[in-house]
């Protein structure tokens, strides 16, 4: 595996641990040491959940972050088999909570590359804004998706 590709997915581990109550929560979730579930974390510990972990980790914040990285750096990209039912609050929302994560990473890169330099840490932080904007478009494209097999929604106050 390529570091970018183990960086990915280690970011994963990162914002799964994260969601489930930190080190001392997802040591407690997977059974696992705090101090094992630490190198999970750390993006420069090349240590990798085992899938045990994984699947208890994600069962319990019912989000598919790590699993949706490795089919990513595959070449993949999971789908929803519970597609929400789409109207138009929900494009709407989906539509301007995108813009706003878009303002998060645009701010994120900003604050980063105002000196020239991009520390670990700045790489981090916009990486956590690429990830949140990168959900919140799978999910804005999912309601767009839901429209174009409804054969379309009509908007109030359109025509």
């Amino acid at each position: 595996m390529t570091t970018a590709r183990v960086l990915r997915i280690k970011s994963a581990q990162n914002q799964l641990i994260a969601l489930c109550g930190g080190l001392d929560g997802s040591a407690e979730i997977g059974n696992f040491g705090r101090s094992t579930v630490g190198r999970w974390a750390d993006l420069g510990d090349p240590t990798l959940m085992p899938l045990g972990a994984l699947m208890a980790l994600e069962a319990h914040c019912g989000q598919p972050i790590v699993t949706a990285a490795l089919a990513e750096v595959s070449g993949r990209r999971l789908s929803d088999p519970d597609a929400e039912t789409v109207n138009q609050g929900t494009v709407m929302a989906r539509h301007a909570d995108a813009i706003i994560q878009a303002g998060e990473l645009m701010a994120a890169g900003a604050a980063a590359f105002a000196d020239g330099k991009v520390t670990p840490n700045e790489a981090a932080t916009i990486d956590r804004a690429a990830a949140q904007l990168e959900r919140g478009l799978s999910q804005y494209r999912q309601a767009l998706a839901g429209i174009r097999a409804a054969g379309g929604l009509k908007v109030v106050g359109g025509e």
